[in-house]
């Protein structure tokens, strides 16, 4: 089956290097960035103001191949790509959870930006509490190292 997803705008960001990018939002309170939604989904941002964070769904555009083991950025072992949040993919999609701070016209005004500078927007969705919060049981490897990830920053390899 063949699929095509096209942006919807693009996200500009102080991220202009892989290398010391944040490689979640934790880790990229300090920095603000700005959607520049395609004019023709105006319209689609009716009532998204009223939203604190909104999830950031985009295109890994610096990623150009994958694996299927990989070194995470926080990890010392290889692990299964998909017990990863690793950016080189099979479908290079990334998902953020942002805060709104204003919307002028097709212009978002966001923070919490963990995405290099241009990265191409392919959906945007209402961050809601009781419905994507989750208590997890368990996070896998990442038991021991979870704490560290708003710290840790991009060492500069996408894929």
């Amino acid at each position: 089956m063949y699929m095509e997803c096209l942006p919807i705008g693009v996200i500009h960001t102080p991220h202009k290097d892989p290398k010391g990018t944040p490689i979640q939002p934790s880790g990229a309170k300090e920095f603000e960035g700005i959607i520049e939604l395609d004019p023709k989904y105006r319209d689609g941002l009716k009532d998204l103001e009223g939203f604190s964070h909104i999830i950031l769904l985009y295109h890994f555009h610096k990623s150009k191949k994958y694996n299927l083991t990989v070194k995470p950025y926080m990890g010392k072992e290889q692990r299964g790509l998909f017990a990863t949040r690793y950016p080189g993919r099979p479908n290079p999609i990334g998902l953020s959870v942002v805060r709104l701070n204003r919307i002028i016209e097709n212009m978002l005004y966001i923070q919490d930006v963990d995405m290099l500078d241009g990265t191409p927007l392919l959906d945007i969705k209402p961050f809601i509490p009781e419905v994507d919060n989750r208590d997890a049981d368990r996070i896998g490897w990442h038991e021991n190292s979870a704490h560290r990830m708003s710290e840790t920053k991009s060492d500069g390899r996408i894929s």
